[in-house]
């Protein structure tokens, strides 16, 4: 911590040189001084970012500390000498009052030092000590100033530097989108990403206009301090939670829609047709509200992109936002992997995981490859309590298939002739989550082994006849 008091002072200075709270950051992180080096590197943004997944050699970024260093230095000298100026002034003041004012009565007012613009909202303890005054501290952000705050979501492990997210374009854009954004956190598992129903809270990002930002941390571990009462951002995130959810149903139907017709579905209506037509398996007030504004962002990306990119879905990113994005935070379409090596069943889009399923299968008779599914059915053969359970889902017109069972013990176990088996309530919500012509992909490794259901399933109302009087399906179950 030798160079700290000038990195600090530097930074006060100059808060928006993301160089220098990268430096004291670092400063921070070998004195083990965790959740102040958290706080500088979210402050240095991308900064952070480049450095740390970069091998930069260590001479370069001493070097430009070398320099930040002498410059702070012959500031810190121009600040004494001022300082001892008005302390003279201060003296003189003093021997020029009344003799009625009593000496010790007179208060000397300590000029506040200004925070960094991205400090303000971050807990005292978090802080470097330098910006810290003793000055009555501006109360922390607990309120958005925003109606409605806008939501988006990052890996990140709770109580360290472990965000996997954009946290400094986060920071970026909350700078030119105003208002306030709260990030919330997915758990990470090697390369996946957890969406779930209870991620927590992690931060609040205040645009205060000028290019600058408020950050306050949510997580205790993280910034050491009390955070802000976080239960009112929790209840409206659960809101956004199911409607990101709904979005990525709708748009994924509409994507695979277009794959196969060659056009855009006219109306929500035609993607709720009976059997066959049944590409989704209901609607529900969030995709009658996003039908028309999502047309209308596919066709605009069609037409940039000369008709090839919206028509796919596939070349798109994982996930984040573009001009073209509206509120959507899924942006590629939900796929399947079945893992056959732990028996798992997860629906992803890009590196995310939105669920996972423990599933049955048929060892070596569980064909590996892609597949697509082309048929979805409400009671295969006009039982709910059959072969094949509530629902089936059948993989590129084969004989294969994935469906409810009235074997319910076989779930996670080599019991069927080849197809995927799964427990009641889980095909349910399954089939109300896939559209038909979603992709799927089985075969050995690349889930972890976890359970990533929510308390209340994800359902569809408005639900059309998807029944299929006119088949007798002879799926290998």
């Amino acid at each position: 911590m030798k160079n700290s008091a000038y990195l600090k002072k530097y930074v006060e200075n100059h808060p928006n040189n993301k160089m220098a709270w990268y430096l004291l950051g670092k400063e921070y992180e070998q004195s083990g001084q965790e959740g102040k080096a958290h706080y500088c590197y979210i402050q240095a943004g991308s900064v952070y970012e480049a450095f740390e997944a970069s091998k930069i050699p260590d001479d370069l970024w001493m070097g430009y500390e070398a320099g930040i260093l002498q410059e702070s230095r012959r500031q810190e000298q121009r600040s004494r000498l001022v300082r001892k100026a008005g302390f003279i002034l201060l003296l003189l003041l003093f021997l020029w009052l009344p003799s009625a004012q009593a000496p010790g009565k007179i208060a000397a007012t300590v000029p506040e030092i200004p925070a960094p613009g991205h400090a303000d909202s971050v807990s005292e303890e978090s802080k470097p000590d330098q910006l810290i005054t003793e000055a009555e501290p501006s109360p922390a952000l607990a309120e958005p100033v925003k109606d409605s705050p806008k939501f988006t979501a990052i890996g990140y492990v709770p109580g360290g530097r472990g965000v996997t997210g954009d946290i400094g374009g986060l920071l970026q854009g909350s700078t030119t989108d105003g208002g306030y954004q709260v990030v919330m956190g997915m758990g990470k598992q090697g390369k996946w990403l957890n969406w779930s129903h209870k991620m927590p809270v992690v931060y609040g990002i205040q645009s205060l206009g000028h290019g600058q930002t408020s950050v306050q941390s949510y997580d205790p571990a993280a910034c050491l301090c009390k955070p802000p009462e976080s239960r009112h951002l929790k209840a409206e995130a659960g809101e956004w939670i199911k409607r990101q959810e709904s979005l990525a149903v709708l748009s994924s139907a509409m994507l695979r829609y277009k794959e196969k017709n060659g056009k855009w579905p006219v109306s929500l209506d035609e993607l709720t047709q009976p059997f066959p037509d049944n590409w989704l398996a209901g609607t529900n007030d969030h995709m009658k509200e996003a039908f028309g504004p999502l047309k209308r962002e596919f066709a605009q990306r069609e037409q940039q992109a000369g008709g090839s990119e919206a028509g796919s879905g596939e070349s798109r990113g994982t996930r984040g936002k573009n001009a073209n994005d509206g509120d959507r935070f899924f942006t590629q379409p939900l796929e399947v992997i079945v893992d056959t090596s732990n028996y798992r069943l997860a629906v992803v889009s890009g590196s995310v995981i939105l669920r996972s399923y423990r599933v049955g299968l048929g060892g070596g008779r569980t064909p590996e490859g892609t597949f697509h599914i082309t048929d979805k059915v409400i009671n295969p053969n006009g039982k709910s309590d059959g072969e094949f359970g509530s629902r089936g889902m059948q993989l590129s017109d084969t004989n294969y298939a994935i469906h409810g069972t009235n074997e319910p013990d076989s779930i996670g176990a080599d019991e069927s002739l080849g197809c995927v088996r799964m427990g009641k309530k889980d095909v349910e919500e399954l089939f109300d989550l896939l559209p038909v012509g979603t992709k799927v992909t089985i075969g050995k490794g690349g889930l972890p082994d976890q359970d990533l259901t929510p308390a209340e399933r994800f359902t569809l109302g408005d639900r059309q006849d998807q029944s299929n009087p006119h088949r007798t399906y002879r799926w290998l179950h």
